[in-house]
């Protein structure tokens, strides 16, 4: 006898359109992710592609054509200033067609009137969905494409605008929208980078030294810590190396610390330290993870799309901790932080250092945090100031817990400077010293329970 058909359950349909409705907010999240993924993915190789240009024309090039392709804009420009900082002395366009060039032949390229000259004016994130009726539209000259929707961001090169970033109608006709600002803010950070490497390049013939010394950043103001920094190069016959630091306030108001070491003493580790401080600095403003984190994304991009040598770094972050603050960090086969406590003790922030990167991509990354109480200084270094061939690395670490501790009253200036005329090392390699103090008082009430 043949079983008979089931019957189908009441409200079938029902729980199933309950289930789409309950799916759909979940499948709208997963494509988010998976497009914020493939964002950082082309911010990070944006990065790259502009970090491997060394001659200036072909960065400020560059830099046009991967903002261009981030955002699928089909006309990019870049506008240099004038040393004045008033008007455009240069102006570098990409996606205009040959007809479109020929169309404009005769006509001076823009000086910065305008729309443009309202970047200028005032160098924030510009976006126009229609640049005919921004109030400072003063029109396109005979023959110009005629563009709807700007997209404008100020590259800053050492605290100065040194040009502005242009792009303009996006390929699916939609105006630009706060996402694409985002990613080319981010962009333009690098890119000044960039920029700066390529200028220092033009001078490398005036004295390796100097190229090195000017790679390095100028800390920014930093406040209420005090922060500061000093390289020396190696002895001849190679000065150049590839140490760095680097410190910058991160959006959500925590400072970031960085040390790092390439392996090599030639042009090409100075330029494997330019690229990776560029990447690290992209990630730590578009990523707000813990420095573990951040490292293993660089690790990765890395060893995928680069060919660097092997890297030691530190990265911290300095983040409120009620009254006081934390040491909040991550280390990729580097030295440890030396902390000078208010009563003048030296300690060594030991912890499970982590692969330098460039050797395993899949060995887990540990983050370490530690307590930083008002008028703590702490000492972050590379191994050029304390390696000797002569001394054991305990005999050396000891001597520069002994230094810091003799004269940990002096200015923060003066300070690293006499680690750096006084340290146990020999001198055969380059040094790097960041030093970072926290304020002689605590955190204010208001600010600790913010």
């Amino acid at each position: 006898m043949d079983r008979e058909e089931e019957p189908r359950q009441p409200g079938t349909p029902d729980l199933r359109r309950r289930l789409d409705a309950e799916l759909e907010p979940i499948i709208e999240q997963l494509r988010a992710l998976a497009l914020a993924k493939d964002r950082l993915q082309g911010l990070l190789d944006a990065v790259l592609a502009i970090s491997r240009e060394v001659e200036l024309p072909a960065v400020l090039h560059r830099i046009v054509t991967t903002a261009m392709d981030l955002v699928g804009a089909r006309y990019g420009a870049l506008g240099v200033l004038h040393e004045s900082g008033g008007y455009l002395a240069q102006f570098i366009p990409v996606g205009l067609s040959e007809q479109e060039r020929a169309d404009l032949a005769g006509i001076d390229f823009p000086r910065g009137r305008g729309v443009l000259g309202h970047l200028i004016r005032h160098p924030q994130p510009l976006r126009a969905d229609d640049i005919r009726s921004h109030p400072s539209s003063s029109g396109f000259p005979p023959g110009h494409p005629r563009l709807r929707t700007l997209l404008g961001v100020a590259i800053s090169v050492r605290g100065e605008i040194y040009g502005d970033l242009y792009l303009s109608e996006r390929y699916d006709g939609q105006p630009f929208d706060a996402h694409d600002e985002n990613i080319v803010v981010a962009l333009a950070g690098a890119a000044g980078l960039a920029i700066e490497s390529a200028r220092l390049l033009e001078q490398v013939r005036a004295g390796s030294e100097q190229f090195q010394r000017l790679l390095l950043p100028i800390l920014p103001d930093l406040r209420p810590f005090d922060t500061a920094a000093i390289y020396r190069p190696a002895a001849e016959p190679n000065p150049l190396g590839g140490d760095w630091y680097d410190a910058i306030r991160l959006p959500d108001d925590a400072v970031a610390v960085v040390i790092g070491d390439v392996v090599g003493h030639d042009l090409h580790a100075a330029a494997a330290m330019a690229s990776t401080r560029n990447m690290l600095r992209a990630l730590l403003f578009d990523r707000r993870t813990p420095p573990s984190a951040v490292l293993a994304q660089l690790d990765r991009t890395l060893q995928a799309i680069t060919d660097n040598p092997v890297t030691t770094t530190s990265l911290a972050r300095v983040e409120p901790d009620g009254p006081a603050w934390r040491l909040h960090w991550s280390t990729a086969g580097h030295l440890p932080p030396l902390l000078i406590t208010p009563d003048r003790r030296a300690e060594y922030l030991f912890a499970e250092p982590g692969l330098p990167l460039g050797v395993d991509t899949d060995h887990p990354r540990p983050d370490h945090t530690h307590p930083l109480p008002p008028d703590a200084t702490v000492v972050f270094f590379t191994d050029g100031l304390i390696e000797h061939p002569d001394h054991p690395i305990d005999q050396s670490l000891n001597e520069l817990a002994e230094l810091a501790t003799a004269h940990a009253a002096l200015p923060l200036e003066d300070y690293v400077q006499t680690l750096a005329d006084h340290h146990p090392s020999d001198g055969h390699d380059d040094i790097a010293i960041l030093a970072l103090r926290t304020p002689h008082s605590a955190r204010p009430q208001s600010a600790a329970t913010a």
